[in-house]
C-alpha cells in the first residue's frame, strides 16, 4: 500500500471525501519500542469531532482518532471480477429479492418494508435500495412503528463490499443505535460448471412445490403456516429438489429459483448421518441442469460467514464473493 510522495507520508483525504473508498495508515504505538502502524481500507463513512470512521467490506466500522493518521488517500473501486459472471450490486439486489419474497410489503420512498409472519429475516426486513423520502431518523421511526404493528422486530438489510453498496447507511444505522446481528455473503459463479459436475442425479426428484417430506428436512420449518409456503414458493421459476431417504425425512433437499440468466440456490440441506457423501453436490447439480435447460447461465447463493462446511463446498464449485449483506436490528 503506497502512500508516499517523494518519500514523504501524506494525508490526502478530508471530510469532503466522506462516501468515497479510502486507504489510511494510522500510528498505533509511539512508545519506547518504536512506532507501529496499522492500515485500513474501506468507505469513509464519517469524519466528526476529530474521529474518522471507515467501514470495511466486511461491514465492520473502524473508528480512528484523526491525530493518529499519518497517511491517507482516496482509492479506486475494487477491480472487476476475474472469474464468474459480471454483475452490479443493483442487479444482484433485485435478483436476490425476487427469489425470497414477503407475504406483505409497503413502499417508503425507495425503501421496501417486508413482512412474512417472522419467517426469516430476509422476508421480514427493510430493503433500502435508495432514498426513503424522509430524513433518516424519521424514516427509521416509521419503520419501527410498521413492524410493531405486526408484532415483529424491526430489521434493515444492508450490503457492503461492492461498488454501490451501503457502507454509509451501515454507519448511520449504528449511529441511530441499530445493531448488526447477522452477516452473510452473496456468492456468484458460472452455472455450467455446476451442472457439468460428475454426480448421479437420477435419485433426485424435482417438483414445483415442497411436499411434506421436503418440509420435514427443512431446518427453518419450525413455524408452519401458509406464510412459510408463500415465501418458499415465491420467485419467477421455482424448483425443489429431494433425495429420498429410508425415513420420513429425505436424505437431502434443495431449492432453486431461475430468473432470467440467474439461478439462485437456497435451502440445500443434508441429513447429518448422510453428510460427506456428496449429496449436496448432487442436489445442486440436478438443480443447475434444470436451470440451464431454462436458459440460465449464472449462479448465485448466500452463505453465512460461520458456515465453514458450506463455504468450502462452494469454493470447490467455483463460487466467489460478490458482496456481503447484514441485518441491523432496532435497539
Amino acid at each position: 500500500m503506497e502512500f508516499t510522495i517523494g518519500g514523504r507520508l501524506e494525508v490526502r483525504i478530508t471530510p469532503a471525501d466522506v462516501g468515497k473508498r479510502v486507504s489510511v495508515r494510522r500510528r498505533t504505538n509511539s512508545g519506547g519500542t518504536g512506532e507501529e502502524f496499522t492500515d485500513a481500507v474501506g468507505v469513509l463513512t464519517s469524519w466528526n469531532d476529530g474521529v474518522v470512521s471507515i467501514t470495511r467490506k466486511s461491514g465492520e466500522t473502524v473508528h480512528i482518532v484523526e491525530s493518529s493518521l499519518v497517511a491517507g488517500k482516496v482509492v479506486p473501486a475494487a477491480p472487476a471480477r476475474r472469474r464468474g459472471p459480471a454483475a452490479s450490486f443493483d442487479e444482484m439486489a433485485a435478483v436476490t429479492a425476487r427469489a425470497w419474497q414477503p407475504v406483505e410489503s409497503e413502499a417508503l420512498g425507495d425503501w421496501r418494508l417486508r413482512a412474512a409472519g417472522g419467517f426469516t429475516r430476509r422476508a421480514n426486513s427493510v430493503l433500502p435500495l435508495g432514498d426513503p423520502g424522509l430524513p433518516l431518523g424519521e424514516a427509521l421511526g416509521r419503520v419501527r412503528r410498521w413492524y410493531e404493528e405486526r408484532g415483529l422486530p424491526a430489521y434493515v438489510q444492508t450490503a457492503t463490499g461492492a461498488e454501490g453498496t451501503q457502507e454509509l447507511l451501515c454507519a448511520e444505522l449504528e449511529g441511530h443505535g441499530w445493531r448488526r446481528e447477522v452477516s452473510a455473503e452473496v456468492r456468484i459463479a458460472a452455472l455450467a460448471p455446476v451442472g457439468d459436475r460428475e454426480a448421479e442425479v437420477s435419485a433426485v426428484r424435482l417438483t414445483r412445490e415442497p411436499d411434506a417430506a421436503w418440509l420435514a428436512r427443512y431446518q427453518r420449518f419450525s413455524t408452519p403456516g401458509p406464510h412459510v409456503l408463500r415465501v418458499l414458493g415465491s420467485g419467477p421459476s421455482v424448483w425443489f429438489a429431494t433425495v429420498p431417504g429410508s425415513g420420513e425425512a429425505p436424505d437431502a433437499i434443495g431449492r432453486c429459483v431461475v430468473d432470467g440468466r440467474w439461478a439462485g440456490f437456497m435451502a440445500v440441506e443434508v441429513a447429518p448421518e448422510q453428510r460427506r457423501r456428496g449429496l449436496a453436490t448432487t442436489v445442486m447439480t440436478a438443480l443447475a441442469r434444470r436451470a440451464l435447460d431454462e436458459g440460465a447461465s449464472a449462479a448465485w447463493l448466500q452463505v453465512e460467514e460461520d458456515n465453514e462446511g458450506a463455504r468450502a463446498l462452494y469454493d470447490g464449485m467455483g463460487f466467489a464473493g460478490h458482496h456481503r449483506y447484514h441485518h441491523y436490528r432496532s435497539a
